[in-house]
């Protein structure tokens, strides 16, 4: 009989399987709360701010997943609330867009300057200048000058 109810009880109450992972609103709260920025923590992701206001907002960001809004409709709930400057992740329109573009481009220019000039440096570096004999008026001086400097020293 007590095996029946708990049969019944887990039926009714439909455990989850934990193969089967969270709900898909888990993973739209959590894709949302890691593109934001807190508003509470100076300088701290969403997801990581310690304080309790930060865990109430994430806790209105999971509400608003269960209720059926996509991430993008809650970050814009987000940045209409508490503003532009909590938005961690440009946005990949508008002035947005060149945030993904120019750092990328500014890299691969780097690299290819870089590797101009290493290249010209190398085609164009005069060959060593190997030392020659040192004439015989050089040695004359380069005599006179040490033993000046015995007789100083």
């Amino acid at each position: 009989m007590s095996m029946v109810a708990l049969l019944a009880f887990w039926l009714v109450v439909g455990v989850q399987d934990p193969a089967h992972g969270p709900p898909p609103s888990d993973a739209v709260a959590q894709s949302a709360i890691g593109e934001l920025r807190s508003p509470y923590c100076p300088g701290l992701m969403l997801e990581v701010c310690p304080s309790p206001q930060a865990e109430l907002l994430r806790d209105s960001i999971r509400d608003l997943a269960a209720a059926g809004q996509t991430k993008h409709e809650i970050v814009a709930w987000m940045i209409d609330r508490h503003g532009e400057e909590w938005r961690a992740v440009p946005r990949r329109s508008g002035v947005g867009l060149w945030a993904w573009i120019v750092p990328p481009l500014a890299l691969l220019g780097a690299g290819a300057w870089l590797a101009r000039r290493g290249w010209s440096l190398r085609r164009t570096a005069p060959p060593p200048v190997v030392p020659s004999e040192i004439s015989s008026t050089d040695q004359a001086r380069l005599d006179a000058e040490l033993r000046e400097l015995e007789r100083i020293g």
